[in-house]
């Protein structure tokens, strides 16, 4: 019988803990759309994945070490086979644990998920590199050139697993399927190991492939066996992974609702019964235009549903659209009858915006997802950017969600600081002047802002001016693209929308 060569054992080697490094990021990276979802795409969420990959891999790499070193029944095969296995399960098992975990708050639950579900498949991962510098270096004076070969080996899988899941695979199959199809592909790489790896023979190869197989078929059927809450009165009409986010319209007929979610934000909410927009803070926004003297030029940053171009296209104004989720584009265009009168720009505001020409008399600023807004998007210097793009007498509008009550309103006095730093007239309202959690609109812009009589019929002028409220930016932080702790500042109020969030929808549309 034919013996492999050293050469092409040595470049197996190397093709598995290339393999198996790809795997590791794309476990970490999916864990943002596991966990995401449930408990907010934030920092806490990153911080806590990214913990529990670190600490995962150190003690992988510990382990793997102490055990290659000691000739342990457990080796590469096992490790990688265990991985493989943790992974398929994922598929089954996540929506559980959160829901467990979700007792301990917002901060812990989510640590507690990543350690739950992602500590022991990327600390089994975590061993393969130990696992081949041992099987691969024959001499001491060679053990510094093959662990720098395995270890740089390994972190190119990790970009190509990183390029290969975000530029193609999530957005064409959808995070199930690609954690099944790193399941199945770990589980049938531990068969080869076993017969080519340290130890290894043809027959014992063999027994790894039957089990392998037999794990294959035992994950595939937990696959199809749905472990999510599920709620009757919910009918999902479309779902998409993109590269931002998870993106699903629900239809709650019961309450005569059409939802568009993205992650663990509803940014679009329509009557089934007439499609106008539900969401409270939009029919502030949508007499806005009511403080420029004539608009005809706006730009909206966020698009959701798209019910504010349809309020704009009313008046009479072109407006553009930015909007970053092509999946939020698709949504809006075939479950809420989006109409763009102006150009549609997909792409992330922040970029877009500097590559646009101005004037325009309204912007409306509407950047929500998760429980916070993102921070990037609120600092002086983006703001400074809006301002050039505004007409002299040009209006921002900004959304933003936040508390009243003194002890919480800290976010909220720093976007109103940080506005008053740029415009020197604003006016601030709220979609529901007696309650503590609100949505606040800001009005600013470079001259007094006067409803005009006629500009708006009485009813509707009277009720705007009932949702004013006096917001003070005293005591708020400046925020910059240098210094910006809008994130932790935003903890409660991410903890609340949490939780407004599932009275909303209820918990089975936070899982996938």
């Amino acid at each position: 019988m034919r013996q492999e060569t050293p050469a092409v054992r040595r470049l197996f080697l190397y093709a598995a803990v290339t393999l198996t490094g790809a795997a590791v990021m794309m476990v970490e990276l999916l864990g943002t759309r596991i966990i995401g979802p449930f408990f907010g795409v934030s920092l806490v969420v990153w911080s806590s994945l990214l913990s529990v990959a670190l600490l995962a891999l150190a003690a992988g790499y510990a382990a793997g070490g102490r055990l290659a070193d000691r000739g342990a029944p457990f080796g590469l095969p096992q490790a990688v086979f265990c991985a493989g296995a943790w992974i398929g399960l994922l598929i089954v098992f996540d929506a559980p644990v959160q829901l467990w975990a979700d007792r301990f708050g917002l901060r812990a639950g989510a640590l507690i998920s990543a350690l739950v579900l992602f500590f022991p498949p990327l600390m089994c991962l975590g061993m393969a590199g130990p696992f081949v510098v041992r099987a691969l270096a024959r001499r001491l004076e060679a053990v510094g050139r093959v662990a720098g070969n395995v270890f740089a080996v390994s972190t190119v899988g990790s970009v190509a697993g990183t390029l290969l899941l975000g530029f193609f695979l999530l957005p064409a199959f959808g995070l199930r399927t690609v954690l099944l199809a790193t399941s199945l592909v770990l589980l049938a790489l531990s068969a080869p190991l076993a017969a080519w790896g340290e130890g290894g023979s043809r027959r014992r190869g063999w027994r790894w492939a039957a089990a392998a197989a037999a794990t294959a078929v035992v994950v595939v059927a937990l696959a199809r066996w749905d472990a999510r809450p599920r709620a009757a009165d919910h009918v999902v009409l479309f779902e998409r992974d993109s590269p931002y986010g998870w993106v699903r319209v629900v239809d709650q007929p019961a309450r005569g609702i059409r939802w568009l979610l993205a992650d663990a934000s509803t940014i679009g909410a329509a009557s089934l019964a007439d499609g106008r927009s539900l969401l409270a803070y939009q029919q502030i926004v949508a007499l806005t235009p009511a403080f420029h003297p004539a608009p005809r030029r706006a730009l909206l940053i966020g698009l959701g549903a798209g019910h504010l171009l349809r309020a704009f296209d009313a008046r009479g104004m072109v407006s553009d659209a930015i909007e970053i989720d092509p999946a939020v584009v698709e949504a809006a265009r075939d479950f809420f009858d989006l109409r763009v009168s102006g150009r549609l720009i997909v792409g992330d505001a922040r970029y877009q915006v500097r590559r646009l020409e101005g004037p325009y008399d309204l912007i409306v600023h509407d950047c929500f997802t998760g429980g916070a807004e993102p921070i990037h998007m609120l600092s002086r210097e983006m703001l400074l950017e809006l301002e050039r793009l505004l007409a002299p007498g040009g209006v921002l509008v900004l959304n933003v969600v936040g508390f009243t009550v003194e002890r919480d309103a800290k976010p909220v006095a720093a976007v109103a600081r940080t506005l008053d730093s740029v415009f020197p007239h604003r006016r601030s309202f709220v979609s529901a002047p007696q309650a503590a959690f609100n949505d606040f609109v800001f009005v600013v812009s470079d001259r007094p802002l006067v409803l005009r009589d006629g500009a708006l019929p009485p009813a509707a002028a009277a009720w705007l001016r009932g949702h004013e409220r006096g917001v003070s930016g005293a005591g708020g932080v400046l925020i910059t693209d240098d210094y910006n702790p809008l994130e932790s500042l935003q903890r409660a109020k991410a903890e609340h929308y949490r939780r407004l969030l599932i009275e909303r929808v209820g918990v089975a549309m936070l899982f996938r």
